[in-house]
Parts: structure tokens; sequence; C-alpha cells
């Protein structure tokens, strides 16, 4: 949650930082991407290491690294610095990620993950929700700073929570030792992949930059696979590697978020560059999508427990589709010119207005049906031992999907004429904005692939599923109790 947070409270900030530190824009998008880089490269090394030395050891030292590091960003006197501690924020965000997600399992057995996975996805999608007005309120009072030290009494008190809180060790279960190697090369791979798409948007798909990224993560992630194939302590046991719910749950994550963010990064354009909505109104245009997020999230973990996985994930994935697809229909990317240019709103009708509440509120219900139903499946399926590397592989895809999906959008989308230019020219905002609708399109086509996985997980559901649910980690618990250890996990 307080990651979530962080994250839609920096880009409101982002403006002000710029101004106040006299940054580049560059150097302002630095502070987005130095995280991503940290974060998405290190997620699986940390669920490893939280199964070798305890998640609540790695989401105790996660906590406090990142009130650490934020407060060291409030203090930042100058951009560069701000960029490093943003890259070891994304360190330890790494740390504290893949421990929530093992301690629920760690706390429940698999056919009862469902209830407190919806109520961590409501959380997230409040905190998401919370960030910008958070945000606006803290930069328009205090100025930028704060909004970075906000994360320190939260962190302490996450902090404190953890040492008061029992948890149940991991279980011993496999080697413990940590490959390096395989380490090194993982967090390569992630690596240069994110830094690759993160500059499709300023570079496209077609030029060198984007071919000799793609072509070196790939050559990475050969070198990675033919390491885990030979050691002997592989960083994802092939009970992980082979287990077809957990690749099928992690790709449907990853495809998803790639078509939801996609379209939100199309919607932010086209709501504030067509419609001419500020940033204010723009956000409110998209609460649909965080109301039905939150509140769908518990219906998703009650589906969850009545029927399968693998109905869930495709109804959840169908409705994403109809969400993008109906963003794209709803003319979100047209409208008439106002008097003023491009500065002023575009008319725009009720069915436009009322198309896209209904696209945005479907694609909220459906991220959170998937996200619940995958998240449940992927650490449902951890074998003892192995709930921290399943969790990283689990956030990887979350870092990883809107990147892709930000990339697909932005490698599409045509650079935006000033009004000026757009006037003289005689152009319509249909006309400058004509790549709105194919970029939806193709971005729904993206989010469609995830019904080939979802048709591949389980057709029982977990409370179906019998007594084999129950893991050598639930009995530990359960022994915890009897002994009376009476404090629970928190998630």
């Amino acid at each position: 949650m307080i990651v979530a947070l962080d994250g839609t409270v920096l880009m409101v900030a982002q403006p002000s930082l710029q101004r106040d530190l006299d940054a580049s824009m560059t150097q302002v998008q630095w502070t987005s991407t130095a995280y991503l880089l940290a974060v998405a490269a290190l997620l699986v090394i940390a669920g490893r290491l939280g199964d070798r030395y305890g998640h609540s050891r790695m989401l105790f030292t996660g906590v406090l690294g990142f009130a650490a590091a934020s407060a060291g960003i409030a203090l930042a006197p100058g951009a560069g610095w701000v960029i490093a501690l943003r890259a070891a924020q994304g360190v330890f965000g790494a740390l504290l990620q893949p421990a929530t997600l093992a301690l629920l399992r760690l706390a429940y057995p698999a056919d009862r993950l469902g209830t407190p996975v919806a109520i961590r996805t409501s959380a997230i999608g409040v905190a998401a929700a919370a960030g910008p007005v958070l945000g606006g309120v803290l930069v328009a009072h205090l100025g930028w700073r704060a909004v970075f030290w906000i994360n320190v009494p939260v962190a302490l008190a996450i902090a404190a929570l953890t040492l008061a809180v029992w948890a149940p060790a991991p279980s011993r279960t496999g080697t413990q030792r940590l490959n390096l190697t395989g380490a090194a090369l993982l967090a390569t791979a992630l690596a240069v992949l994110v830094h690759t798409l993160s500059g499709i948007p300023a570079h496209g798909w077609t030029t060198a930059p984007t071919w000799a990224g793609l072509v070196a993560a790939a050559g990475v992630t050969v070198a990675f696979v033919g390491h885990e194939r030979r050691t002997a302590h592989p960083l994802v046991a092939p009970a992980v590697a082979r287990s077809v719910p957990v690749a099928t749950s992690v790709t449907i994550l990853l495809v998803t978020t790639g078509g939801m963010f996609g379209a939100l990064f199309v919607a932010t354009f086209s709501l504030q560059d067509i419609r001419g909505l500020d940033p204010l109104a723009s956000g409110l245009s998209a609460l649909p999508l965080t109301a039905l997020m939150v509140l769908g999230a518990p219906v998703a973990g009650a589906a969850l427990r009545r029927y399968s996985p693998r109905g869930t994930a495709i109804v959840g994935a169908v409705l994403v589709i109809l969400g993008i697809g109906g963003l794209a229909v709803s003319g979100l990317g047209t409208g008439d010119l106002g008097t003023g240019g491009l500065s002023q709103p575009a008319s725009v009708g009720t069915w436009a207005v009322t198309g896209t509440a209904f696209a945005f509120a479907a694609l909220g219900a459906g991220f959170a049906t998937v996200m619940v139903t995958a998240t449940a499946t992927v650490v449902g399926e951890a074998p003892p031992g192995y709930a921290g590397v399943i969790g990283g592989l689990k956030q990887t895809a979350m870092n990883v999907g809107p990147a892709l999906g930000i990339a697909v959008a932005g490698g599409m989308m045509t650079p935006r004429p000033s009004a000026v230019a757009v006037q003289a020219a005689g152009m319509t905002p249909e006309m400058s904005a004509s790549a709105a609708t194919p970029t939806l399109m193709v971005l729904a086509g993206l989010a469609a692939l995830a019904l080939l996985p979802a048709s591949l997980l389980p057709t029982q559901s977990p409370r179906s599923a019998g007594p084999h649910t129950t893991t050598p980690d639930t009995h530990g618990i359960h022994a915890g109790c009897r002994t009376g250890a009476k404090r629970q996990v928190t998630g």
C-alpha cells in the first residue's frame, strides 16, 4: 500500500520538483525510471532472500530502508541525489513487496487466500486513488518534499507492527543457497528490458536503441535460463518453473496490466489534451475505475471461493477487454475544437461522458477480478520454502506489464501538435488524435492475450481442492497457535 501511494503521489509532485531543483525533463523522468529499474530487477531475488532469511525480516528491512530513502529524498539538494535515492528506494521496495504476499501464504491455507488477497487489492486501490488528492494537498501547502516526508511515519508504523505481530518462519525445504550468478543474470535481463521499454515512447519501436536493448535482454535471458538448468542451486526452483498455474497466472498479470496501464496512458492524454480537462477533473473522470476496483475485489474473492480460478479469470479478462474497447468507441479521443483551440475543452456529448464512465468501471471491475484470481492462484501454488520467489515473480509481472503497455501506447501515439499549429493547419482534435482509437484497440488485443493462459487455470475452486492445499507451512501456523501464539499476520 505504501508503494502504491508513493508512486501516485510522486506524479503530482514532479512538476514542482522540476522547478525547485531546476531539473531537466530527462532528470524528472529518471526519478520514476530509476525506481522502476531497481524494483523490477530485484523482486525475484528479494523473494528468494525472504525464503532463506525470513519474510518478516525482509519486510522490516524493506520498510526501514524505504523510510530512510524517502527522508533522504526530502532533504536532497539536487536532482542527481533524488535519482540516486529513488533507485535506493526501489531496492528496499523490492524487499518488502514479495514479503507481504509470502506472509499471506504462510498465514492462510490456499483455500482461504481469496479474502486476504481481495483486502490487499482493495487497499492498493484506495492508496492509488488517494495518492493524487493527497499529493495535491501536500504540494500546494507544504511543497514537493512533503510527499516524501509522509512516507516516514507510515513506514515506521509498519516496521513496528512487523516486530509486534508473530509470523511463522518459512519452510527450510530444499536448498537455501543463493545463486549469485543466476541472480545477477536475472537482474541484468530485467533491468535492460525495463530500460528499453521505458525508452520506446521517445525512440519508437524500430530504432537502433530499441532493437539493441531487446536483443540484449533476450540474450541475457537465454543465458539465465541455460544457467538455471545447469546449476545445482537454481534461483527459481524446478517445481516453480514447471508449475502451469504459476506460469499462466504471471502471464495473465503481465498482459492485463500492460493493457490497462497503456489504456490509462492514452486516456490521460485524451482527457486532458483533447477534452481539455485539468488534472483534477481528469482524475475524477477515472473514479469509476478506482471505485469498481475497490468494491470489486471482495466480490472477486467470493467468486473465487465459489467458482473456479479459470472461470473468474476469464470473466475478469473479458471485462478488461470490454473496458479498453469501450474507451476506444466512447469517443475518448474526439471532440470539436473549442474557440481557444486545444487549450479550451472540447465539446463532448452525453454518450461520450457516460460511455467513458462505464468503460472505466468495467476496466476497474475486470482488473480487480484478474488480480485477485491470479494472485491467489500463484501464491496458493507456492511449494514449501518458495513463497517469496513466487511472490517476486508475481510482482515482477506487475511492474514489467505497465512498462510494456506504456511502450505500446507511446510507440503508436503520434506527437501532439501545439494548439497554434493545429489551428493554422485547420486540423480538428479527431485528426490530431487519430491514433488514440487504434492504439486502444491494440491494447485491448494485448489484454485479450490473457484469455489463453486463463483457459489453462484449474477448474476447481480452492474450497473444493481438498486437503492437499494445506502445506507444511500451514501445519507450522497451527502448531504455533496451539502453543499460545494468538496474533495474526497482517498483509
